[in-house]
């Protein structure tokens, strides 16, 4: 008999075989993000994966464990990459030293490594800085594409969510608001072009089945699901559904952060609720939290929920679990 003969489990794909395609995923984000904002990302990404690789090593070591394999998977430069996507280009160059260790220390090693953690490190790292350090946090650059002429006068601006929120509180209106710089077509003015990238990455990750779509569809979908009512209710005072998916980190969320695959819910039922969730608690903060976005603390608050929803949503045993009533 064959050796090879059915019936056999497909063999599962490497760890880092799944992170270099997410790296691979991201690199259309990162591009356009560098064309429209400038190179800071990339400074901040050769920061943030530096440390990472360090503070990985160093654990390994501490904790007795081999270099090469850990080392070499790509989740720490995954890690340190979503880390660097999220903070501000033009932060100064500890912030993105000091979110990577929180997030391979406090996010990764402290639970035990890869497969233990219960939150996403990156989002550890990310809370970590926003709280500690909120000025550098929120000093994002104006839209400065790198064809363009220098600016010689704009340091720093507030992003669309953040001036949304801002000019609302002065009593304008969004068809007033409409016509500033920051706002663009359908979203935040140049950050649609980046979450229209890390979509196509997104959408590639779907495609290769690297995450599946019960999570990102559910996220976008429980965004929608809360700001559509109110969006219809006074379209003056509450952004559309299309604004928030197209502004802020909501994209890269849906595709990258949320789907992380230690952190998030596991069965199918599971996954959606729990998308639907990081996506309507993110529109709750955005609109009536402390802070403009809400990714970050929606996926945290999630990942302490992700083991509840996967014990009660299990998919029925195929032969268990229902009744059939008998022919009388």
């Amino acid at each position: 008999m064959s050796r090879l003969s059915s019936p056999f489990l497909p063999v599962t794909r490497k760890v880092s075989t799944i992170m270099r395609e997410v790296l691979l995923a991201l690199l259309p984000g990162v591009i356009v993000y560098t064309l429209l904002f400038g190179t800071g990302v990339l400074s901040n990404i050769a920061i943030a994966v530096g440390t990472c690789l360090l503070v990985e090593a160093a654990m390994l070591r501490l904790r007795s464990k081999p270099l090469r394999p850990f080392l070499l998977d790509s989740s720490a430069l995954v890690t340190g990459i979503l880390l660097a996507l999220s903070i501000p280009p033009i932060a100064p160059w500890w912030i993105a030293v000091v979110g990577a260790a929180f997030a391979m220390l406090l996010g990764k090693h402290v639970y035990g490594g890869i497969g233990y953690n219960p939150f996403n490190p990156a989002m550890v790292g990310f809370v970590v800085l926003l709280i500690s350090f909120p000025v550098q946090m929120t000093a994002w650059p104006p839209l400065q594409p790198l064809w363009s002429a220098p600016a010689t006068d704009a340091v720093s601006a507030a992003t669309a969510l953040d001036h949304v929120r801002a000019q609302l509180g002065l009593q304008r209106t969004l068809s007033e608001i409409r016509g500033d710089d920051s706002i663009g077509l359908f979203g935040a003015s140049g950050w649609e072009w980046i979450a229209l990238a890390y979509l196509l990455g997104g959408l590639f990750l779907l495609w290769r089945r690297t995450i599946r779509w019960q999570i990102p569809v559910g996220l976008l979908l429980g965004m929608a699901a809360v700001a559509l009512p109110f969006w219809l209710y006074d379209s003056d005072r509450y952004a559309s559904p299309l604004f928030h998916w197209f502004s802020g980190a909501t994209m890269l969320g849906a595709f990258f952060i949320a789907t992380d695959p230690v952190s998030a819910a596991t069965t199918p039922r599971g996954r959606i609720l729990f998308g639907f969730g990081i996506g309507a608690l993110t529109y709750v903060i955005r609109s009536w939290g402390g802070y403009p976005d809400g990714i970050a603390f929606a996926v945290l608050l999630f990942n302490i929920c992700a083991p509840t929803l996967d014990r009660y949503t299990q998919p029925r045993v195929y032969g268990h679990g229902r009744r059939e009533t008998p022919e009388p």
